[in-house]
């Protein structure tokens, strides 16, 4: 059973991922990620954003839980990160997805076998 402080947290969790990808920049760089980790000025360069516009992006990702950032090994410089995904997030918005498309074949189903049922009179 789901409690209503379960359900809210929930809520509101997607909430804040739809948010972080509402921006076509910030889908870019999911889209960038998908390939290969990259360091925030790799970024910026590959989508024509200023430094300080990639940051504000990337701490948005980071808050929404969809991006992690490491540390470059081997970089004695510690402000030097590589960003990448974090999977668990993009599956917890497909397993949202999957129950939204499942209640609309349910009622989909029920729609077409009342059309059927409405011909056959």
């Amino acid at each position: 059973m789901v409690h209503a402080a379960d359900a809210r947290k929930s809520v509101n969790a997607l909430d804040q991922t739809f948010t972080a990808l509402a921006d076509p920049t910030r889908r870019g760089v999911i889209d960038l990620l998908r390939k290969e980790p990259r360091r925030a000025s790799d970024l910026a360069d590959a989508l024509g954003a200023s430094r300080p516009a990639m940051s504000k992006h990337l701490r948005i990702l980071r808050a929404s839980g969809l991006v992690v950032a490491a540390e470059l090994e081997g970089d004695d410089d510690a402000r030097v990160r590589v960003y990448s995904l974090k999977p668990e997030k993009f599956g917890e918005l497909r397993d949202w997805l999957d129950q939204v498309e499942r209640f609309w074949a349910v009622q989909l189903d029920g729609f077409a076998a009342h059309v059927a049922k409405k011909a056959r009179k």
